[in-house]
């Protein structure tokens, strides 16, 4: 019996991961939310490290080196992009639309 390869061969499409979403990194989708097509990029987070990121979803940072995700809308510009945690941004639809900060909390 030969060892099994765990490598796809070559001409293969990547696997997808839930929603259509590619799951491997750095390859983008889109997907529609409030009305918009968004740009959803995975990313690694080994290429941030030292960079800070606050996550729009639960307004807590996304600590250095961790993998994440990147959204924008689609005719959006770089000032548009979002990093969102991977959790934050399927649980979207579910969260309220303003989340509340204290007058002293960053704005990363």
């Amino acid at each position: 019996m030969s060892p099994r390869h765990n490598r796809p061969r070559g001409g293969e499409n990547p696997p997808e991961g839930p929603r259509g979403v590619p799951g491997r990194f750095g390859l983008e989708s889109t997907e529609e939310w409030q009305g918009e097509d968004w740009k959803v990029r995975h990313v690694a987070g080994a290429s941030a490290v030292g960079k800070r990121y606050r996550c729009p979803g639960c307004d807590q940072e996304i600590p250095s080196g961790t993998p994440h995700l990147v959204a924008w809308p689609e005719y959006g510009g770089v000032d548009d992009r979002r990093h969102w945690h991977k959790a934050c941004w399927n649980a979207k639809d579910r969260r309220t639309t303003k989340v509340q900060r204290s007058r002293n909390a960053p704005r990363h």
